[in-house]
């Protein structure tokens, strides 16, 4: 997944979001200051409160863009890559598989807010969690249209799949585990009586 580069067309606040979201997954939310940001960002400090009353204000709208193009960027390659729903869910593991690559992948933004600001009631933990609560309807979705016996079971199973091959890849480096939970995921859904049809997609 590619990150977003700022545009000389972009707003302040515009500049300012790019910036902290580009600082924050690269070195982290406690270890980017605000002077660092209004440096990249090439907007002063008055400008910066002109639109966000504080850090956590500026973490929440950059956790906001990721997640829109996380999810849009997930769904599109997923949706291009094959055409039933169980094809879909197996290929949410090739779209992990080719993300893991990419130079700039530190892991999971929203898994490393959430490490970072660990109080379940903190609004940039809150944020994490709805992004992965959200993403995670949509693989329900699949399941459902895929005619599973129990698509709640199966999205909770998918789910930590994908969740332990990001964390795994971000720790170990990718290797081959996407594959690997790619393979686990197509014993589920043969156990689950879904008829895979491995043909080109139209």
């Amino acid at each position: 997944m590619q990150t977003t580069s700022l545009k000389t067309t972009a707003t302040p606040k515009e500049r300012l979001v790019e910036s902290a979201l580009e600082l924050f997954y690269e070195r982290g939310f406690h270890a980017t200051g605000i002077d660092m940001i209004l440096a990249k960002a090439n907007v002063s400090k008055p400008t910066l409160y002109k639109y966000f009353d504080s850090k956590d204000a500026l973490i929440l709208a950059a956790l906001h863009r990721r997640d829109e193009s996380v999810r849009q960027w997930f769904m599109t390659e997923i949706e291009q890559r094959a055409a039933t729903p169980a094809e879909r869910i197996l290929a949410l593991f090739d779209v992990l598989a080719e993300w893991f690559q990419s130079p700039n992948f530190q892991g999971c933004m929203f898994i490393n807010a959430t490490a970072e600001y660990a109080q379940h009631d903190h609004p940039v933990h809150q944020a994490s969690a709805e992004h992965k609560r959200v993403f995670g309807q949509y693989i329900l979705t699949l399941a459902k249209d895929a005619g599973v016996a129990n698509p709640d079971e199966l999205t909770a199973q998918i789910l930590v799949l994908m969740e332990g091959a990001i964390a795994t890849a971000h720790v170990s480096g990718p290797g081959i585990v996407a594959q690997l939970a790619r393979k686990t995921v197509e014993i589920l859904l043969d156990h689950s009586a879904v008829s895979l049809d491995y043909s080109e997609p139209n």
